[in-house]
């Protein structure tokens, strides 16, 4: 029988887990600056943090309102 892989995510991840979560390196992700917490000694990144950062991330074809408000001030509109 295979290793059993438990039917739930678990909320801490090592950084291996949290990069493979995010779909990103991890030097990526550790340069991202994302805060970790600390157990037993480890440093694990807590899955809503991940999932915060990704949920802040920009959505392909939305306009930036802080791009829109730049422009705005640029042609005094």
């Amino acid at each position: 029988m295979g290793k059993h892989e438990p039917a739930f995510a678990p909320r801490l991840l090592p950084a291996p887990e949290a990069a493979h979560y995010l779909g990103i390196s991890e030097t990526t992700l550790r340069g991202l600056g994302l805060p970790r917490r600390m157990l037993g000694g480890k440093r694990l990144y807590d899955r809503i943090t991940l999932d915060e950062y990704a949920s802040g991330l920009p959505v392909e074809g939305e306009v930036d309102d802080d791009e829109v408000s730049r422009c705005d001030k640029i042609f005094g509109t």
